[in-house]
């Protein structure tokens, strides 16, 4: 599938920048998917990884993305987990820096009636779907959640084992937001040996989730893992059927 596709750019505040794809903006507020990947144009167009973008191509779906921190002017996507390393060895917080900066192109999207707040989703690819699990846990309007192969245990990267120890490098991994995403529904899809980012350690999350939806009376918790034949390097890549698989979930969360 090779669908062209050009985003749109809304400049939320200086140095904030909101990319979109999808109906026009005239519309009114529609059900958003806020999908990030690589810089926000390059999640957007860039195939394969904007693959689910194209698949809700034509329907009542707004898709917003913003430049994942490591994406920056042009960087290399190959160094972006070491620009975040580098970036924690120097006391900064480019995670915590973009979800702020998440927050507000949020509230941006709906006061401006771009997205309505009753049907949203968010999810991602690899780091991206890191970054949505954590965009999820802090703000519940997202009440769909869908991370591709996402990264779970970042202290166990290659690029962080300078750091691995450190206290604000362990609080970053997703065990944490466990009491924050028990209630959403969430669906996760990861190879079945993905040696880069262990697909063991996405499941070993899974688990604790439903256990503590569980140990909050939730008896039919909607989280879901779905493994698909492990591809591409180290068994991280994500097949175009899954991408589908993935669409039609988000269509049918937020257009039923």
């Amino acid at each position: 599938m090779n669908i062209k596709l050009s985003p749109s750019a809304l400049h939320v505040v200086p140095d904030v920048t909101l990319y979109h794809v999808g109906p026009p903006l005239d519309l009114g507020p529609l059900p958003s998917f806020f999908y990030f990947a690589l810089s926000g144009p390059d999640s957007l167009c860039q195939d394969p990884y904007n693959q689910i973008v194209q698949f809700l191509h034509g329907q009542m779906i707004r898709v917003f993305s913003m430049t994942l921190p490591g994406h920056e002017n042009n960087l290399p996507p190959t160094q972006a987990l070491k620009t975040w390393a580098d970036d924690y060895t120097q006391n900064l917080d480019p995670i915590d820096d973009f979800l702020q900066n998440l927050w507000t192109a949020t509230e941006f999207a709906i006061q401006n009636k771009f997205a309505n707040p009753e049907k949203l989703a968010i999810g991602g690819l690899s780091r991206g779907g890191f970054i949505a699990l954590h965009a999820a846990a802090r703000d519940p309007r997202f009440r769909f959640v869908l991370p591709f192969a996402p990264i779970t245990e970042i202290d166990k990267l290659h690029e962080f084992k300078s750091i691995q120890d450190a206290p604000a490098i362990r609080s970053l991994n997703v065990m944490h937001l466990k009491q924050n995403l028990w209630d959403r529904s969430i669906r996760f899809h990861i190879g079945n040996h993905d040696t880069l980012v262990d697909t063991k350690a996405c499941f070993h999350f899974v688990m604790n989730l439903v256990e503590e939806a569980a140990h909050h009376n939730l008896r039919s918790p909607q989280i879901e893992l779905f493994l698909h034949p492990s591809m591409g390097h180290k068994g991280h890549g994500t097949p175009m059927d899954v991408f589908k698989k993935g669409a039609d979930w988000i269509s049918s969360c937020l257009l039923h």
